[in-house]
């Protein structure tokens, strides 16, 4: 199969993270996260975010979201989110099932949403046939690939601290976010206010692997308990944990993540003279939205994969990943620019 575009999900593990699980693999370790694995990673979590964290380990981006919501979260208030949301478009209802609560969602272009928008809602305090607003979520980068400045994050924090709510990050392309922005994760993340945080990994060149990240730790309090109710509790945990010790290694998790958001640069600069396309979002991270001609689509997904992210207006998504390279991306503009008929 030729590289794909679909998602960075489909790229293989990274080199260093699968030589990270091999040597995690030689000897008995304690289950459940005491070893000296999770121990070591939950150090290097502290010095990125430049605080001290609670960290815990869980499966998969879903889980992490969902962990982290139901335990910050009463069954009779609502979560708050954009249109766009993976927590509501591709949980299958999980943020909702699991944590008893409503899920409202916001109308968004680019998957940001503003407290503007959050404003209205608070019409619902304290009347007991409404559910109460109780967390906020939001994607950074979003579902769109656009990423927040940190004065907006800072402004829907400051919202949600004024009106006694929480904001939780979903962060599943948080490496991506960070290196577009060129700044630290403490002044995206930590000094904005954000109080937890689903930090994403499989995206970025892990085999599995998330983490739900208490920039608060005395809001973890408990949380163990749900995260084992929500099935996320690993018991050969070193597995999880020695990946991200390697991730964090050398800034490897922002090498990997800028040269991904590089190949998605490259490819928007090549395909933006062709005037049968389109280009709909600015490229912000590794992800590419353009509108192609619908005749075009099928031939080319049958030579490299990839989604059509609306049917209507024949928007496709083009993700590329850390091992996507130039030689993929000039193979791909040229396959598009013969399917056209350009020379």
């Amino acid at each position: 199969m030729k590289r794909s575009f679909a998602s960075d999900n489909n790229a293989a593990v990274h080199p260093n993270i699968m030589e990270a699980i091999v040597n995690a693999n030689t000897e008995d370790y304690v289950s459940y996260g005491d070893d000296p694995y999770t121990e070591k990673a939950k150090q290097l979590f502290n010095e990125i975010f430049d605080t001290d964290t609670d960290v815990y380990f869980v499966f998969n981006g879903t889980g992490a979201n969902v962990a982290a919501i139901s335990h910050i979260i009463k069954p009779w208030q609502c979560i708050m989110s954009s249109s766009l949301s993976h927590i509501h478009n591709d949980e299958c209802g999980a943020p909702e099932k699991f944590s008893g609560s409503k899920l409202i969602t916001l109308p968004s272009v680019d998957g940001k949403i503003t407290p503007d928008q959050l404003k209205p809602l608070l019409h619902s305090v304290g009347f007991e046939h409404h559910s109460q607003p109780g967390v906020i979520s939001i994607t950074q980068a979003t579902e769109m690939g656009i990423v927040y400045q940190p004065h907006e994050i800072e402004a829907i924090a400051r919202f949600a601290h004024e009106n006694e709510l929480y904001l939780h990050v979903d962060g599943a392309r948080i490496a991506n976010a960070v290196a577009h922005l060129g700044l630290s994760l403490s002044e995206i993340i930590t000094l904005t206010g954000v109080d937890v945080i689903s930090f994403g990994g499989t995206k970025n060149g892990l085999m599995m692997g998330e983490s739900v990240v208490f920039l608060n730790p005395d809001l973890a309090k408990d949380f163990p308990y749900v995260r084992k109710q929500t099935m996320q509790l690993a018991s050969k945990m070193r597995y999880i944990s020695a990946q991200f010790i390697a991730h964090f290694k050398d800034n490897l998790w922002l090498q990997t993540a800028s040269h991904a958001n590089k190949m998605a640069r490259l490819l928007a600069d090549k395909i933006k003279d062709i005037p049968e396309i389109k280009i709909t979002m600015p490229v912000h991270i590794n992800a590419v939205f353009a509108c192609v001609p619908r005749e075009i689509i099928k031939p080319l997904q049958e030579k490299y994969f990839f989604y059509v992210w609306n049917h209507q207006n024949n928007e496709v998504r083009w993700m590329t990943h850390f091992n996507t390279t130039e030689q993929d991306i000039d193979d791909f503009v040229l396959t598009i620019r013969q399917l056209l008929n350009h020379s």
